[in-house]
């Protein structure tokens, strides 16, 4: 049986297209164009930056899967730092050859060489290897991140608003108290 080699190496402009295939449904719904610029945007950013990393895996020199390492903070109240590994991804046909492994072992040499102590990541919450592989290492859930299209959250906010808001001010009451009243008064002229 012979091991196949993967080497991790930063990200250049040249794998933009790759990045591009392999996240595609994790970045902005636009056409391939402007993913490709969004991601040439990012690898750009990574090369300039000492907080953030790019890293390309390759499985006997060809492209396999990809990380996007950067120091952050826990959340936007708790100011402790994390290296977040953002979007660690294997293409299908390279799974379970150890790519996932590297790419998290790289977060964490990462995170030793920042002086950080935490690392975190996100799985697709329908992913289940993905996740299964992620408890694995230790990596339990810390929040449940739920997304959804600003109209559609404003729409059921509306819809779940007490009466007074919904009908120009008038309590849903005094609407439904005021059609009583009128049939009452039309039922009584006609009798």
């Amino acid at each position: 049986m012979t091991r196949t080699l993967v080497t991790l190496r930063e990200a250049a402009l040249a794998d933009a297209p790759f990045l591009t295939t392999l996240w595609k449904d994790t970045l902005r719904r636009v056409d391939r164009q402007e993913q490709l610029a969004d991601i040439e945007l990012v690898i750009k950013s990574a090369e300039e930056s000492a907080e953030c990393r790019l890293l390309v895996a390759e499985l006997d020199a060809c492209p396999a899967g990809a990380v996007y390492l950067r120091v952050t903070t826990m959340s936007g109240l708790n100011l402790e730092p994390i290296v977040q590994a953002v979007s660690p991804h294997v293409l299908p046909e390279h799974r379970r050859r150890g790519i996932g492994r590297h790419l998290m072992e790289a977060a964490v040499s990462f995170a030793e060489e920042v002086g950080v102590h935490h690392v975190a990541t996100a799985a697709a919450s329908g992913s289940r290897d993905a996740n299964r592989f992620m408890a694995r290492l230790a990596l339990g859930p810390l929040a449940v991140l739920r997304v959804a299209p600003t109209h559609v959250v404003r729409a059921r906010l509306t819809a779940q608003q007490p009466g007074l808001q919904r009908h120009g001010g008038r309590q849903l009451g005094h609407v439904l108290a005021a059609r009583r009243s009128m049939r009452r008064a039309h039922a009584a002229r006609e009798a």
